[in-house]
């Protein structure tokens, strides 16, 4: 329940300001341009909050937190008093329109920057782009354990999120792309990732594990959870036990064992294996035994199992100083933007599934929620990335969005005179009807994510 309670928190505070932004943009282009504005609404529906201001303009908190709105004088909506009609949206040029139009995406943009500038200086904690594990292309690749990614093609990648939002968009288009690596004995290299060898039916959201990279920090300690009963390890190793070497071999991470494990029983015989206990170092005898598994087939074991590992520490820091975090901000926005106009088109295209790309507001509540239990630069993070979302979709060429209004205004500027009633009626059909079916789409996405949980 505080989860959800959470989400729903998050969710009404991070739209309440995104929207907020967007609208004021419409409002201040608005007024700098003598548009009379009735109504400043943030939510739709009956308002909860309301007051006047001294321009004559009412400001309202509406009952449905889900977008808003900014009402201005117009000639097309409601008759006009003569003395006011120089302040009607209606009066005014194509080109002031098509400002006031487009105010609302460029301030969710400039929110998205100065988010961004923010996070890089309250500084965003992550893990280390240290390879832990590798398989599949990944080993393919030379990939190995201990390997630093440094870069992901041109993009440099100081942090283990940076590197799998940089191979995100190669492992869809099924790109081959080089890395810059710097092994675990400090010598450079590169390495070509043959991500065009993955699966072409593979589903979209597990294209990053099928890579077969596994980061160091989601490695387990080499600390025994469990003892099988009646297994080589009974009653000579014991829960808690954290395994330092293994014939000879050191152990620093759980997933190390395995493979000693099956050199040991092919050689044959038994080893050492050397655990600390209780503040102690033993030196225990032990044999592995051949069994076997449906899914794994024959194997030597010895009978244990991991401990379930807390939440490791984050080992790495993304932060720059003030001055040094605009430029960064600023190429953030842009390869972010780039990203995300990539993946419309991949959608569009039929390249990714539609329904990897339409959000609902329950996805968007849940990982609002997740960001911001991080701390302050992670939910900075999914502010900028909903801020950058909501100017993006909102320029996208379809009527009642900014860019259906800004589209019908290019045309007025082309043919001289403004689009017929009629066509912008046609028009705002086709628009609710597309509206509609992306809601649509995001609701059954959001049932579909929650079913499959």
């Amino acid at each position: 329940m505080s989860d959800f309670l959470g989400s729903v928190w998050w969710l009404i505070v991070s739209l309440g300001l995104l929207v907020t932004f967007h609208e004021f943009g419409h409002y201040w282009v608005a007024r700098r341009n003598g548009v009379r504005v009735l109504r400043f609404s943030v939510g739709f529906g009956r308002p909860l909050w309301m007051r006047r201001g001294r321009d004559g303009t009412e400001y309202a908190i509406a009952a449905i937190p889900l977008g808003g709105y900014v009402k201005m004088l117009d000639e097309r909506e409601a008759p006009v008093a003569a003395d006011e009609v120089s302040q009607a949206f209606n009066r005014k040029s194509v080109g002031q329109r098509m400002a006031i139009v487009a105010a609302g995406p460029a301030a969710n943009l400039l929110l998205c920057v100065a988010l961004l500038w923010a996070m890089f200086v309250v500084g965003r904690p992550d893990y280390a782009p240290v390879v832990g594990h590798v398989q599949g292309v990944a080993a393919e690749a030379g990939l190995a354990r201990g390997d630093r990614i440094e870069a992901v093609g041109e993009r440099a990648t100081p942090t283990w999120n940076e590197v799998q939002m940089a191979l995100l968009p190669a492992a869809l288009d099924r790109a081959d792309v080089h890395l810059a690596v710097v092994d675990a004995n400090g010598n450079a290299g590169q390495r070509t990732l043959p991500l065009s060898k993955l699966p072409a039916d593979l589903d979209d959201r597990a294209l990053l594990p099928a890579v077969g990279m596994l980061p160091r920090h989601l490695l387990a300690p080499p600390v025994i959870g469990r003892v099988h009963p009646d297994s080589p390890a009974w009653g000579v190793l014991a829960e808690d036990d954290r395994v330092t070497a293994l014939d000879g071999n050191p152990v620093a991470t759980f997933d190390q064992i395995g493979p000693l494990v099956q050199a040991l029983g092919e050689r044959g015989g038994a080893a050492m294996i050397e655990v600390e206990r209780d503040g102690e170092r033993l030196a225990l005898e032990v044999a592995p035994r051949r069994v076997h598994d449906e899914a794994r087939g024959d194997f030597w074991a010895l009978g244990i199992e991991s401990t379930r590992a807390a939440v490791p520490p984050k080992d790495a820091l993304q932060r720059y100083g003030p001055l040094e975090a605009v430029p960064a901000a600023l190429r953030e926005t842009v390869h972010l933007t780039g990203q995300l106009v990539g993946m419309i088109g991949r959608a569009f295209t039929g390249r990714i599934a539609v329904e990897n790309t339409v959000a609902g507001p329950i996805t968007i509540a849940r990982a609002t929620n997740a960001y911001a239990q991080q701390g302050v630069a992670w939910y900075l993070t999914i502010l900028a990335l909903l801020s950058l979302s909501l100017a993006v979709i909102n320029l996208l060429p379809i009527p009642l969005l900014d860019g259906g209004h800004l589209l019908y205004y290019l045309i007025e500027l082309v043919k001289g005179s403004p689009v017929s009633e009629r066509a912008m009626a046609a028009g705002q059909s086709v628009g609710l009807v597309l509206l509609a079916g992306l809601m649509g789409l995001a609701f059954y996405n959001d049932i579909l994510q929650l079913v499959q949980r």
